[in-house]
């Protein structure tokens, strides 16, 4: 991943959805990555089903790691 980026949480489908719709409500456009379906894609299986990573650029880490601890109560 370009190092203009930051992993901001690695969590479930559910859990990452609801993150990633209110960080786009703040006008924050994540990126997610998930290795199960690219493997999936490909034509690869992968040990870990449905586990995605949200990414998002450095200017914008402060706003977006607020979004993260008040979804995930932390």
């Amino acid at each position: 991943m370009n190092s203009n980026y930051t992993r901001i949480f690695s969590g479930s489908f559910i859990s990452v959805q609801t993150i990633v719709n209110q960080l786009r409500e703040i006008g924050i456009v994540p990126v997610i990555k998930d290795e199960s379906e690219s493997g999936r894609l490909a034509g690869f299986g992968s040990a870990i089903q449905g586990n995605q990573e949200i990414y998002v650029h450095a200017d914008e880490l402060g706003k977006a790691q607020s979004i993260v601890q008040k979804v995930i109560g932390n």
